[in-house]
């Protein structure tokens, strides 16, 4: 069993927390939040109130760091400066200029980073991937993902959610960019348009988003966390037991041979390839999983020096930079190349 800590235990810190005491091969050791005296006690195990604390008293296996953005790479640096691997919940900054100090840093020291991109551990993505990668929707012509959501009134009653920077943009878009890399290929250039025209605070609400891949295929994303919709990664999976499943879709992806839907894993294609000719479908098995575990598990091999990290900070960090671009794009109204 790996000793590893948990480095702020906000809601998603809390996540981890869970999974880490339902794990095989992980054990909490410590929680570091100046906030969580009284929650650590609850989880029986030490508390400190800064990472260096906890660094200089016991260092752990693998560290788990969820702060807040602006915090990563401060925590991320002083886990490498102790060699110490990390899982940095993403993104894996508040942006990628900072984010290139903590990689080249971490890559000198020879100490692996694993980014929180954990859809990319959920089995609904691998098989997806799979199908892409066998040739079976043939050459990749068009995308689109969609992120519609309703955040209630209260969530912004937190001052910081109103200002800019803390839109869907920079929020949630980082997951779509980074699946979309994933199971398409590099983007290249993006353009954008952003709205706050239904809450009217100082960050947009709403955003659309094109994309275009080094492949040729070109995207669509729409974001929004202003309108009431099953089609969110979170509301079409339940993959966090937080949100109600929908069983709907917010991913199509189509080629020259077939079209593919996710999360619900279907394949569309034509035995002649014509719009006037039969269209079929068929459906491929995927056996669920909470990526959070898989993440959690891939950790300890990373820990272990058995496995590379699925998602490196280098890997992250051209996530990062494809949505600053989008926000750059939105911004200006200008055609940004990456």
């Amino acid at each position: 069993m790996f000793r590893v800590a948990v480095v702020g235990v906000g809601q998603i810190g809390r996540r981890h927390v869970d999974v880490i005491t339902r794990s095989e091969c992980a054990e909490l050791c410590a929680i570091v939040d100046p906030m969580a005296e009284t929650y650590t006690a609850k989880q029986g195990v030490p508390w400190f109130a800064t990472l260096p604390e906890l660094l200089a008293k016991d260092a752990p296996d693998g560290l788990i760091i969820a702060t807040p953005n602006d915090h990563h790479v401060k925590a991320g640096l002083q886990a490498v400066s102790a060699g110490i691997p990390a899982l940095i919940e993403k993104p894996i900054a508040d942006s990628a200029a900072r984010a290139e100090v903590l990689v080249d840093a971490a890559e000198s020291a020879e100490v692996p980073l694993l980014i929180g991109h954990h859809r990319r551990h959920n089995p609904l993505i691998a098989a997806a991937r799979a199908q892409i990668d066998a040739g079976r929707l043939g050459q990749i012509v068009a995308v689109h993902g969609s992120f519609w959501i309703y955040k209630p009134d209260d969530y912004f009653n937190v001052d910081w959610r109103t200002k800019p920077g803390a839109g869907p943009i920079f929020i949630n878009l980082i997951h779509e960019v980074d699946l979309m890399r994933h199971m398409i290929g590099e983007i290249t250039s993006v353009q954008a348009m952003q709205s706050n025209a239904v809450r009217g605070f100082a960050v947009e609400d709403t955003a659309v988003i094109l994309l275009r891949f080094a492949n040729g295929a070109v995207g669509t994303l729409t974001i929004s966390d202003s309108l009431v919709s099953p089609w969110s990664w979170e509301m079409s999976t339940g993959e966090n037991p937080d949100y109600p499943a929908a069983g709907q879709n917010c991913y199509h992806i189509g080629g020259t041979k077939a079209s593919l839907e996710l999360p619900r894993g279907r394949i569309w294609s034509q035995a002649e390839q014509h719009w006037f000719k039969p269209i079929d479908v068929e459906a491929y098995e995927v056996a669920r999983a909470d990526p959070l575990d898989r993440q959690l598990a891939h950790f300890c091999e990373v820990i272990a020096g058995r496995a590379e990290p699925l998602v490196s900070g280098r890997e992250a960090v051209r996530s990062l930079r494809v949505v600053e671009a989008v926000k750059q794009a939105a911004e200006t109204g200008a055609l940004v190349e990456i």
